[in-house]
Formats: C-alpha cells, structure tokens, sequence
C-alpha cells in the first residue's frame, strides 16, 4: 500500500515541475536561508507545515542546515489536525507518495519502535494529515536517497517514557538519526478562537511565541508543556516537539537554536488573524 498526498495542490503544488519551483522560491525568499552555511551535526530540527508560500522559507532555514549531514533516518513526528487515531504515538509502514515521486518508510526501523517502544501502529491518525507530508518534498529535495519514519503524537502521550525507548531503539539500531518535530507556533485571532491580547500584536506575539522557544531550546520539556497550559497557547504541534525534546536529551542533545521566525501576517500585513513560524535546530 503506498499513502497517496491528500494537501498537494492546496498546501503545496501538486505538479512535480512546480513544486521544484516553490521549493527553489522557498530558499531563495528573502525570509530563506540565503547563504547560511549548512551545520556539521544536527540531531533534530522543528519544521512548520503550513502552506508553502507562507511557512516554506522558514522550514527552508531547517533543511538547509541539515542538507550536508548523512543520515540514515528522519524520525518526523506530527500530530493529527483531524483527530483520528487512537494511539499516543501512532506510525504506520505503508510508504509516502508525493508529486516527487515515492518516500521510503523505514520498515524494519518502524517494526522495531512498535516492537520495543510505546509506539504504535495506527494509519488512521496518518489518513488525513498534512503535518508530517509537507515535510518530504524538502527532504526529497535535499536528499538524492532517504528513509523515514512517520509518527504522529497525542497530548496522552508519556513524553519521557517514549521519548527515552525512541532514543534506545536508535541507539541500538547504531542508525544517524536525525528528529523532525512539525509544528506551527501561535494561532491568533477569532478565526482561531485565541485572541489574549488586541493590542501591540505584533510585539506581543513575538513575546509569546519566544517565550515557548527559549524553553525549547533548553530541552526543558515540561517547563514548554506547562508553558503552554498557562497560556492557552495555540501551538499546534506542541506534543510532537515534547517527544522530540525527550529523544534528543537522550541522544545526546544539549541545546537547540532558534533560526527563524516570522508570521503569516508579516507576509499579509495583517495582524488580525496571524500564525507564526518557528525553525530550529538542536546540535550535541
């Protein structure tokens, strides 16, 4: 069974010409990376997963700083928009098609997880999920040849207790791992139902959004999750970049960095309904 794309054409083009197109455009913006030099050893990144005119040249900050490393493996944890699935961490084995052609699972990898950690197999939570499929055509983009594993991930989830099997399975498996957690970072306005503050937006957003980055980049999980609970924040993927937080400690992380952040209301000029976008990565 190969996973066919359900967001190309919406969230990026569904043409392969195109999309090559938007991913060039997506590096070459003036919010990209632009001459930024690749890093040497990247352990994991946070990726958004917005539409591509709007999040793809802040993720572009992320994929160019990995595209010099060899790995064996991209772990990407998403979460699911839809609410399907019924598992805290839920991967499945089918492979990714995108409109650059198929993406590998890691199947022997993914058995392992299933088999040594709390993950476990649930495609329903993948059916109808962009978070983690807007990743792949930058990393096919990137990468001549790779394999991955999905896994989407629950508020429920034992952050610590899966994070610390994830990161054993890794260790055991003697793979380059590199952690992918896809998560945009505050959704603000009514369209959102999160309107804390109706003035100074634009300041205060950045506030708020650096706030939950500066957590992050310490690898303090829980300081992030009660951050979040305190402020109601809208960051949607808050669950993956707490697993994400927990494997990379254990991999031998020691700080991440921010490398980016704007908003989609600084590209609109907007600011009353606005997302903000967030790439960083973490090194040992």
């Amino acid at each position: 069974m190969i996973r066919k794309p359900i967001v190309a054409g919406q969230f990026y083009p569904g043409e392969k010409t195109e999309l090559l197109q938007e991913i060039r455009r997506c590096f070459a913006s003036e919010l990209g990376p632009g001459k930024a030099r690749p890093r040497e050893k990247v352990l994991g990144a946070v990726v958004p997963h917005a539409g591509y005119p709007f999040s793809g040249a802040c993720a572009a900050h992320s994929y160019n700083a990995i595209r010099d490393n060899q790995y064996d493996l991209f772990i990407i944890l998403g979460f699911s928009h839809s609410g399907l699935g019924t598992s805290d961490a839920g991967t499945m084995l089918a492979d990714w098609e995108t409109p650059l052609g198929i993406a590998k699972v890691d199947a022997d990898f993914t058995k392992l997880l299933v088999d040594k950690t709390p993950v476990e197999i649930d495609d329903n939570a993948h059916l109808h999920e962009h978070s983690i499929e807007v990743q792949l055509p930058f990393l096919q983009f990137i990468f001549d040849d790779f394999r991955f594993v999905p896994v989407s991930v629950s508020h429920s989830c034992d952050f610590a207790k899966t994070g610390k099997a994830v990161a054993e399975a890794i260790k055991g498996s003697k793979k380059k791992v590199c952690v992918l957690a896809s998560s945009d970072f505050t959704h603000y306005g009514m369209s959102y139902g999160y309107v804390p503050f109706t003035d100074d937006v634009k300041e205060r957003l950045k506030k708020l959004d650096m706030g939950a980055v500066e957590l992050i980049t310490r690898l303090d999980s829980k300081s992030f999750l009660d951050y979040v609970i305190r402020n109601e924040a809208t960051i949607c993927g808050y669950n993956a970049i707490a697993l994400q937080i927990e494997i990379l400690k254990s991999m031998g992380a020691r700080r991440g960095e921010l490398l980016k952040y704007y908003t989609s209301a600084d590209i609109i000029g907007d600011y009353s309904n606005s997302v903000s976008y967030v790439s960083m990565v973490f090194e040992p």
